[in-house]
C-alpha cells in the first residue's frame, strides 16, 4: 500500500493504493471525521486479488483544505471531486465501499454513472429515512431551524470526546480499538477552520434526504449486488438502516455484527474475507 496525490481543480487529493493495478477495483469510501486511514488494514487484506483505492475527501486527510469561503462543501461537490478523481486515474469500473458520509457520495456517484458501478459493500452507510432516528433529532432541528443556538448544541459532534466515543460505543471491547484512530481524526478536526468545514458538511447532510427515494429508484432498476456489514450497537446509523436495503434490492449478503460505527476496527478479518467470498461469487459472476 501507497499514499499517493494527484490534483483535481487545483487541489491536492491525497489516497492510499493497493493490491492489484490489473484486478477488479474496489473505491473505498469513508465516513466522518475520518479518512482513508480507516482503510489501512484493509487494504493490505485484500490486496492479493483486488485494486484498492481510498481517496480523501477535500478537507479531511491529508487531502487540501481550503477555508469554507474558498470551496463548497456539499455532498455534491465532494461528488463531483471524486467522480474526476476516479476518472483522473481510469477508473472505468469498480466496486464501492461506502461508509457514513461515503454512502451519500457513493450513491451520488451511481446514480450519475450506473454503467461504472459493479457492486456495493455497505458498513453502516444510510440510504433510508427509517435508518435516521434518535441521534439526527438535533441536527433535523437545525436544518429545521439554522440559528446560532441551534448550532451551538453540535459542536460536541467535532470535540475529542465525542470521536473517540465513535470508536469506542457499542465495541465488544473498547479498551482494544487502537487511540491512533480518534487522534489522527481529532488532528485534522483541530485544524483552523475545520470545525466551520464540518458543520457545512453536517448542515449539507441535509441534501442527502430528497435523494434517497431516487437512490432506491436506483437499487430496483439496476439490482447492483450488495454485501452489508453492519455494526448493530452503532448509535448513529443504527441497525435497522441495514435492514432496508432489502426492500429494493434481490441481490444482498448481510452481516449483523456486534460491534459499533467503525466496524473495521473489531472485524476486520470477517469483513475481510466476505468481501473477498462476495466480489468472487457475486460481482465477478456478473461483470
Amino acid at each position: 500500500m501507497i499514499e499517493k496525490t494527484v490534483d483535481i481543480d487545483g487541489l491536492k487529493i491525497s489516497y492510499k493504493e493497493g493490491g492489484q493495478k490489473d484486478g477488479t477495483t474496489i473505491l473505498l469510501l469513508h465516513g466522518f471525521p475520518t479518512s482513508s486511514h480507516m482503510f489501512r488494514n484493509l487494504i493490505p487484506s485484500l490486496g492479493d486479488k483486488f485494486h484498492l483505492v481510498a481517496p480523501d475527501y477535500v478537507g479531511y486527510g491529508k487531502s487540501s483544505m481550503p477555508s469554507v469561503d474558498e470551496f463548497e462543501y456539499t455532498f455534491a461537490h465532494q461528488t463531483d471531486i471524486i467522480e474526476k478523481f476516479t476518472e483522473k486515474l481510469g477508473l472505468q469500473k469498480y466496486s464501492l465501499y461506502v461508509m457514513d458520509y461515503g454512502a451519500p457520495i457513493g450513491f451520488r456517484l451511481a446514480l450519475r454513472h450506473p454503467e461504472r458501478v459493479q457492486g456495493f459493500i455497505v458498513q453502516n452507510g444510510n440510504a433510508y429515512e427509517e435508518g435516521l432516528l434518535e441521534f439526527w433529532n438535533p441536527i433535523k432541528a437545525w436544518w429545521k431551524d439554522k440559528t446560532d443556538e441551534n448550532e451551538k448544541k453540535l459542536h460536541y459532534l467535532v470535540g475529542k470526546d465525542t470521536t473517540k466515543w465513535q470508536y469506542t460505543y457499542g465495541t465488544r471491547n473498547p479498551d482494544a480499538i487502537d487511540p491512533a484512530n480518534w487522534i489522527t481524526d481529532q488532528v485534522g478536526l483541530d485544524r483552523p477552520g475545520n470545525v466551520a468545514i464540518q458543520l457545512a458538511m453536517l448542515y449539507d447532510y441535509s441534501t442527502n434526504i430528497p435523494l434517497y427515494p431516487k437512490f432506491q429508484e436506483y437499487f430496483r432498476k439496476y439490482q447492483p449486488p450488495m454485501l452489508i456489514t453492519w455494526g448493530k450497537n452503532d448509535h448513529i446509523f443504527p441497525e435497522v438502516g441495514a435492514h432496508q436495503y432489502e426492500r429494493d434490492l434481490k441481490n444482498v449478503e448481510k452481516y449483523i455484527l456486534d460491534t459499533g460505527h467503525f466496524a473495521l476496527e473489531e472485524d476486520l478479518d470477517f469483513i475481510a474475507q466476505k468481501i473477498s467470498k462476495f466480489m468472487s461469487s457475486k460481482v465477478l459472476v456478473e461483470a
